[in-house]
C-alpha cells in the first residue's frame, strides 16, 4: 500500500509539472502556447485568451466586453443562432465566448476525434460572426434584462457600487455589464468594431490540452488563429485603487444589511513577496473558520453568518476585499469592528500557531487546485500572463514552507494601507 501511495504522488507531480510554454507563428505574429498532455480520457480542449480585451477596455461604451462575448454565442451569419447550435450539438462540441476584467476568451471542447470539425466551426465563427440586427437586438434584450434584475440582487449591488467608489474615473469604474444608458446607445456597428480591434493576432495567448501530441496542438492552434488580422496590442494599465476612505450607502427594501469593503494593497501581481500576502490573507479572513475575521465577527459576537477578506491580486489592479452580512441594528458595529480586527492584524502581526495552520492548509489543499486539466491549464496561463514563470506555484510552496514567523509580520505591518478602508452598505429605507 505504502509503495502503491508513491506511486500515485509521483504520477500526479509528474502531471502538475508537464505544462509547457511554446511558440507558434502565425501570419509573422509569434503568438504563446501553452500546451499539456493529458490522454487520460480521449477529449481536447482549447482556449484562444485576448490580452487587454476586456471589460478594462470598454472605453466610452461601458459594457461591450461582455456585450460582445454574448453576440459571438449567437453563431454565424450564415447559419444563425439555431443552426450554428445545431451543428455544435451533432458533433458534442462546446464552443463559447465570454469577457473578464483583462481578458476575452474563446472556449472550444469536444472529443478529440471531432476536435478538427471544432476547429473548423470556431474558424467560421471568427470569419463571419453573427453581427445581424436581429442578433443584435436579441442581446441587448437579454442584456437589459439582467440589468433589470440585478435591482434586487443586494450583494451585486453593494459589490458594484463598491467597485465604482474605490475605481471612481479609471478604466475599472464602470459595471462590466454596462448600464441601461450605454446599452441602449450601443450600435451593431461599435460591436462589429471592438471585435475587429481586439481579437486580433498581437493580442493571443493559446491554452490546448488534452489527448494530443504537441505538434497536433500547434496546429489545430494555428488554423484556429488563421481568420484572425495582425491587429495591435497596447500595454495593460495599472489602475490604483483610492487611498482615502470613502463610504457609499444603498437604501432597498431589505432584512438584513451587506456590507463591503476594500483596501488600497501596495502588492503587484509579480512582486517577490506575493506569497507572503497570500499567506497574511489566509489568516485574516480568506481561511474560513479559524480566521481572525470570522472568529471576531461571527464567533466572539454573533454578528454575521459568515465574515471573508482576501487579497485580489491582478495585472491592473491590486486590493484586499472583503464581505459580510448581518442583522440591520447591528450594521455599523459591524463596520466598527472590520476596522478594528485589520488595524490590530497590521499592528501585531499573527502567532505562531496561525502561520503554522497556514502552512498545513495550503500545502494540504494544493492538490485539489490541480485534479483536472483545465485547473492545471489555467494555473500555467496565470503564471506566464502575470510574469511570474512556468512553474512559480511549486516555488511559492516552497517559499511558504519556509516563510518564518518575523518575515511574515514583517510583511504585515509593511503595509498600513490595508487600514485604508473604503465601504460600500446596502441597508433598510
Amino acid at each position: 500500500m505504502f509503495k502503491f501511495i508513491i506511486l500515485i504522488v509521483i504520477l500526479l507531480e509528474g502531471v502538475l509539472l508537464s505544462a509547457t510554454v511554446e511558440k507558434i507563428k502565425v501570419k509573422g505574429v509569434e503568438i504563446p502556447l501553452i500546451f499539456e498532455k493529458d490522454a487520460t480520457l480521449p477529449i481536447a480542449s482549447m482556449q484562444l485568451i485576448f490580452q487587454k480585451s476586456g471589460s478594462i477596455d470598454d472605453g466610452k461604451h461601458p459594457g461591450i466586453a461582455s456585450f460582445s462575448a454574448s453576440l459571438l454565442n449567437e453563431g454565424t451569419k450564415a447559419l444563425g443562432a439555431v443552426g450554428f447550435a445545431q451543428k455544435l450539438e451533432e458533433n458534442a462540441i462546446h464552443l463559447s465566448s465570454h469577457s473578464g476584467t483583462e481578458t476575452f476568451v474563446l472556449e472550444l471542447e469536444s472529443l478529440k476525434e471531432q476536435f478538427g470539425k471544432g476547429v473548423g466551426l470556431l474558424q467560421d465563427l471568427l470569419k463571419d460572426p453573427n453581427l445581424t440586427q436581429s442578433a443584435f437586438d436579441k442581446v441587448k434584450l437579454l442584456k437589459l434584462s439582467r440589468i433589470k434584475q440585478k435591482e434586487n440582487d443586494f450583494d451585486y449591488i453593494a459589490s458594484l457600487n463598491l467597485k465604482l467608489l474605490v475605481y471612481k474615473n479609471t478604466p475599472l469604474g464602470h459595471p462590466s455589464m454596462g448600464t441601461r444608458e450605454s446599452l441602449e446607445a450601443l450600435k451593431p456597428e461599435d460591436v462589429k468594431a471592438y471585435i475587429m480591434n481586439h481579437l486580433v493576432l498581437k493580442r493571443a495567448i493559446v491554452v490546448v490540452g488534452g489527448d494530443m501530441t504537441l505538434e497536433e496542438a500547434k496546429k489545430f492552434a494555428a488554423e484556429a488563429l488563421q481568420p484572425l488580422a495582425e491587429g495591435s496590442s497596447e500595454p495593460l494599465p495599472f489602475v490604483k485603487h483610492i487611498e482615502k476612505p470613502e463610504q457609499v450607502v444603498a437604501k432597498k427594501d431589505t432584512k438584513q444589511a451587506y456590507v463591503y469593503f476594500s483596501a488600497p494593497l501596495h502588492v503587484k501581481a509579480e512582486d517577490k513577496d506575493r506569497y507572503k500576502a497570500k499567506v497574511a490573507a489566509f489568516i485574516l479572513g480568506a481561511g474560513g473558520f479559524g480566521s481572525r475575521m470570522m472568529e471576531e465577527i461571527r464567533v466572539k459576537r454573533g454578528l454575521a453568518y459568515s465574515a471573508y477578506c482576501r487579497d485580489n491580486i491582478n495585472k491592473s489592479h491590486t486590493s484586499l476585499k472583503g464581505y459580510l452580512q448581518t442583522k440591520l441594528e447591528s450594521q455599523e458595529e459591524a463596520v466598527k469592528l472590520v476596522k478594528e480586527v485589520i488595524a490590530d492584524f497590521v499592528k501585531k502581526g499573527v502567532t505562531e500557531e496561525e502561520l503554522a495552520q497556514a502552512k498545513r492548509f495550503i500545502s494540504g489543499s494544493e492538490p485539489l487546485r490541480n485534479e483536472v486539466l483545465s485547473q492545471r491549464l489555467n494555473r500555467t496561463f496565470m503564471e506566464y500572463y502575470q510574469g511570474l514563470g512556468v512553474g512559480y506555484h511549486e516555488k511559492e510552496l516552497a517559499l511558504i514552507e519556509k516563510l518564518t514567523l518575523k518575515e511574515l509580520n514583517d510583511f504585515i505591518q509593511s503595509h498600513e494601507e490595508i487600514n485604508l478602508l473604503s465601504f460600500s452598505i446596502v441597508t433598510k429605507q
